[in-house]
């Protein structure tokens, strides 16, 4: 594989390796996707929050006073409906108080655009960070999307989160819009299939988040 794009950050730690290898199997169901999704978000997100603001206030510890760091703001997650809703809860579990948003966004399949349906921030969302949050990267359309609807709406701070990455998708990022950086758990740098898929990846997140499709073998 080439040497990575600048704008890219893979997360190589064997235990997300593992659960991302489970997330492709085509015998893990639903129910065991959204878990492992859940899991995979969780660890990637401490790497992706760590340059979070904080302030320091004092609480009453056991034994004395003390004077420590808590977050300074927070931040908001922006799923891309409808695979994006898998990575909400793992964000929102490292900091209940995350606001969220929606991207409503669907490709067409003649096309391969992103055709927009609903899109909604918190109020706030521009005074803060914005994650960007989808399970596939492949074209890069409905992010591309995506990001130019939230600058739109004044957020500057973002970043785009996801598991799966295609060459494609990052390259084009890096065109339009180079100033957001970008965490993946796998990145492949093969062709895209004729529909727009990475071939080494886990298939529609989206119906494998909802149950609305099965890779399973017939019996």
């Amino acid at each position: 594989m080439a040497e990575l794009p600048t704008n890219l950050t893979v997360f190589d730690h064997p235990l997300i390796q593992h659960k991302v290898t489970h997330l492709c199997d085509i015998h893990t169901g639903s129910k065991e996707f959204c878990e492992l999704l859940t899991e995979i978000t969780v660890m990637m997100g401490y790497e992706v929050l760590k340059d979070l603001p904080t302030r320091s206030i004092e609480v009453q510890a056991p034994l004395e006073k003390i004077v420590s760091p808590v977050l300074a703001e927070d931040f908001t997650i922006v799923p891309i409906l409808r695979a994006g809703l898998g990575m909400v809860d793992g964000l929102r579990s490292l900091s209940p108080t995350a606001k969220v948003g929606h991207v409503g966004l669907y490709r067409d399949e003649a096309t391969l655009k992103a055709v927009q349906y609903y899109f909604k921030l918190p109020v706030d969302a521009a005074d803060g960070q914005v994650i960007i949050v989808d399970p596939a990267f492949a074209t890069g359309v409905s992010v591309d999307a995506a990001i130019d609807l939230i600058k739109k709406a004044g957020c500057r701070r973002i970043k785009f989160m996801c598991v799966f990455a295609a060459r494609q998708g990052v390259e084009l990022i890096a065109r339009s819009h180079p100033d957001v950086h970008i965490y993946t758990a796998r990145y492949s740098d093969r062709p895209l299939n004729e529909k727009g898929y990475i071939l080494d990846a886990a298939g529609d997140a989206g119906d494998r988040v909802c149950g609305t499709c099965s890779y399973k073998p017939q019996v």
